[in-house]
Parts: C-alpha cells; structure tokens; sequence
C-alpha cells in the first residue's frame, strides 16, 4: 500500500495535544527563566559617616540600655501610670492599626503571585426573535432556558519583577508603619514620664507659694500688733502686705497649671481630663543612670531611623515597578464549566465546556506616560534618601543635645540648691538683725523675696535635670521600646510580619 503524503501542517494523531503541551512547557520554561530578574535598581543601604563620640564625655550605664529606666526613679505611681498608658493610649491604637493597613496591602500584593481563581454561574429564561437573524425555524419554541457554570482562573507571570517590586515595598512600608508604632511606643512612655515629673515640681512649687503666704500672713499679724503698738511704721506693714499678697497670687497660677498637668497626663492614660495619683515627691525621686552607647549605634535602635531607612527601601522598590511598564506582561487564563439548556443534562459530559488561553501585551507609545513615573519614583526615592540622612543627622543633634542638657541640669541644679541654702542664712540673719534693731525691714523684706524666688527656681532646675535624663533615653531609643512595646496593642495581623526580615537587614 503506498503511503499518502501528508500537508505541512499535518500531525499524527494526538500530535496537536502533545504539541500544544510542548508549547505550554516551553512557556511556562521561559517565564520561569525571567521572573527570575527584576527591573529597577535593588535596594542598598547609603553609606553614612557617624562621628567616633559624643560632644560630652560622661558615664556610661550600658546594662540600663535596654532596661525599664524608669522605675529607676523608684516611684511605684509612675510606673503604674506607664503601664497604664501603654495599655491605653490611643495614638498607640491608632498606630497598631495602622500597621495593619499595611500588612494587608502586603497581602493583597502578595497574591498577585498565584493564580487568581473564581466562579460563576446563572440561570436564565428567554425569547428568541421569530424574525431576528438568524430567525429560528417554523414550528420551533422560541421560548428557551440556559443554565452555566464555570470555574475560571487568571495568573499574570511576573516576567520582569513588577510584582516583586511592589510586594518589596508593601513589606518595607509594613516595616516602616511599625517602626511609627515603636516611635509612638518611645513618645507616650517618655511624655508620661516627663510630665510627671514637672507635675510633681508644680506640686512642689504650690506647696512653698503656699508656706510662704502662710509665713507671710504670720509675720502681717505680727507687725499689725506692733503697728498698734506704736513699734513699727505703716511703711513696713505695707511692705509685708505686699509680700503677702505676691504668695497669694501665685497660688491660683500653680493651682491651674496642677489641674492643666493632671489634664494632659490624662489623655496620655486613654482617660477623660481628671485628678491623677501621686508617688514620691521630686525631692524623693532618683536620677535614673545615663544609658551608654556610641553614635552608630542610632542607627541600629532609634525607630524615626528605621522607619525612615524602610521608607527609602520601599521609594527605590518603587522605581522597578515603574520601570517593569516599559515590558510586555504575560496573562493564562482557564475555563472550566458547563452549559445547557436542560438543567438535567446540566453536568453531563456532552454539557462540558472549557478554554485555555494566554495572552501578551504592552506598551509601543505612550508619549511621556511611563516616563513621568519612572521620573516620579526617582524623585520619590531622592527624597526619601534626603530624608533618611536629615533623620540621621537630627537623631545625632537630639542625642548631643540631651547629653550635654543631663550634665548641664545637674550642675545647673545643685548651684540653685546651694544658692537656695545661701538665702536661706541670709533671711534668717536679716530677720535676726531685724529684731535686734540692727536693720529695716527693707532688709528682710529683699532677702525673703530672694529666698522665694529662688526656692522655686530650685524647683524648677531640679525637674529640668530629671527631664533632661529622659531625653537622654527618648533620643537613645534601645531595647526598652520593644520591652515597652509588648504592653501596647498590638497589629491584629502581626503574624504576616514575622515572615520576612525587612530589606535593610538582609
């Protein structure tokens, strides 16, 4: 028998199966091979020159670093009032859920990576046209019912990185948003810590407004007496007049800045405006030690650093999603259903229905389009490098700021304190000579008018030293925010976070 020549485009049977598998394989081979590559410039961290030291040498505590500094202070009430406002604040629940809204645009991304599958299905029931086109036949029911179901799926390939790209910067802006939460973490404990502290010093200072007008209106009754008693001139009972008058005045101004101190710390607890517990008072508080650490150091723990460095990290991930429009994207979709007009024959086999298909597109002109984004996202991540080194160089200057400002208080303190323990002797041996005839009034009414100004501005250094040591752990960061952070809420999706380490650790 003699064989029959066979066409160019004819196959054996079942070679146009094997074919289009071979096809498919191929396909798949090659979009494999790409997706290994991403366009757009891959992430590295910019060099960054730290000094070798701080401005001021001074005493290092590293072991505190990473402690609950606070309760150094040893004031049980403070450290209540921090747990209490860890748990409570509301900035700290508004930035876990802000950390959410970025872990689920994370996942949202992160989808693109797997076939996107669904279904649908419906039933209807219709008229065909007896003179439509085509018209049916004579005779025929022109009245039919449909049923349809299919399965479907879609996976566009990752030909050249987008999708990494973009889940690349949907992990760094998960990592930044909980560095802001950190941020928030380090902020509330600082200001409940630092405000009450200056509530204290305004209790402190109510209390010698207070002793004083009661000192004052003491000495008033006595030179009244004297005044009747023809001893003392009207000129001197004006005089403590006024010095009794000037301690009263005070008392209403400390009394509103109490209630306006109690106020804040309030809102740092998550509470409505109120009265708020008292410990030790600022005499009786301890100075917690200076935690040590060099300059590079910031770089590693300061959370305005590192969710500054997670911002660049997700601006230069943007520039390769810009990029990746220039290429063609490539799309598989499938179907997989069936049809009928009789809902009996619905599942059938001869019901069965089902396509395959793939699908290549992109860009020839788009005068300017995808230019103007990639220029976007170069700017973008200019900025966010501009940015990330401001960070840097304003954590440095806080840092030096508060170092010099712990050791600056301290002294500025203890010279208030001997100068108060200097006009304390001298109103004392003014009133002595006052009553032994040596001197005026006028004496006794300057040196007492010095020994209340001074007594507060005592007050007012003292606050200001244990305000500047916590500066020094607000400017330091450490290992305390994360302590201090397991209080706070937390993002409600925190488990998709843990599954990659940010871009910048890598």
């Amino acid at each position: 028998m003699r064989n029959r020549a066979r066409g160019p485009l004819s196959c054996p049977r079942g070679g146009a199966e094997m074919a289009r598998a071979g096809l498919a394989r191929t396909a798949l081979f090659v979009a494999a091979i790409l997706s290994g590559c991403a366009v757009g410039p891959d992430y590295a961290r910019p060099d960054i020159t730290a000094p070798d030291k701080w401005r001021i040498d001074y005493t290092e505590a590293a072991d505190v670093a990473n402690a609950r500094w606070w309760e150094q202070f040893g004031d049980p009430v403070l450290d209540g009032l921090i747990d209490e406002s860890l748990r409570a604040n509301r900035d700290l629940v508004i930035a876990a859920a802000r950390v959410d809204q970025f872990i689920g645009a994370l996942s949202t991304t992160r989808s693109q990576f797997y076939p996107q599958i669904g279904y649908n299905g419906d039933a209807s029931h219709g008229r065909s046209s007896s003179v439509g086109q085509p018209p049916i036949p004579a005779g025929s029911d022109p009245y039919y019912t449909l049923y349809q179901g299919a399965l479907g799926a879609r996976w566009q390939i990752d030909l050249f990185g987008r999708v990494r790209r973009q889940s690349e910067a949907a992990q760094a802006q998960v990592y930044a948003s909980e560095q802001g939460r950190r941020g928030v973490v380090l902020s509330v404990v600082t200001s409940v810590a630092a405000s009450y502290i200056g509530l204290r010093a305004l209790d402190r200072q109510l209390e010698i407004a207070q002793a004083t007008a009661k000192n004052y209106a003491d000495t008033r009754r006595i030179f009244d007496l004297r005044h009747k008693g023809g001893v003392v001139s009207q000129v001197e009972v004006a005089q403590i007049e006024s010095q009794y008058q000037l301690a009263l005045a005070a008392i209403p101004n400390f009394e509103q800045q109490v209630a306006a101190q109690e106020n804040l710390i309030s809102v740092l607890l998550g509470r409505n405006p109120g009265p708020i517990a008292r410990g030790k008072t600022i005499d009786e508080l301890v100075a917690p030690a200076i935690p040590g650490g060099l300059p590079s150091t910031l770089l590693e723990r300061r959370p305005d650093i590192l969710q500054a460095e997670q911002n660049l990290v997700a601006a230069n991930a943007n520039i390769g999603v810009a990029r990746s429009l220039y290429f063609p994207t490539l799309s598989v979709t499938g179907l997989l259903g069936s049809a009928s007009t009789a809902f009996g024959d619905f599942l059938s086999g001869p019901a069965a229905a089902w396509s395959v298909a793939a699908g290549l597109t992109g860009p020839i002109f788009t005068f300017g389009g995808i230019e103007g984004q990639v220029n976007t996202a170069e700017g973008g991540q200019r900025e966010a490098l501009a940015f990330y080194q401001q960070t840097i160089l304003g954590a440095l200057r806080e840092t030096n700021d508060a170092l010099v400002g712990s050791v600056k208080s301290r002294e500025a303190a203890e010279a208030q304190t001997r100068r108060v323990g200097a006009l304390r002797e001298y109103a004392r041996l003014s009133r002595l000579k006052f009553n032994n005839g040596y001197a005026g009034y006028l004496e006794v009414l300057y040196a007492e008018n010095e020994l209340f100004g001074a007594e507060l501005t005592s007050v007012t250094a003292q606050a200001s030293r244990y305000t500047q040591l916590v500066n020094v752990y607000r400017a330091f960061g450490g290992g305390w925010v994360g302590e201090a952070g397991k209080l706070a809420p937390q993002p409600q999706l925190g488990q998709l976070q843990s599954k990659t380490e940010p871009a910048a650790a890598r």
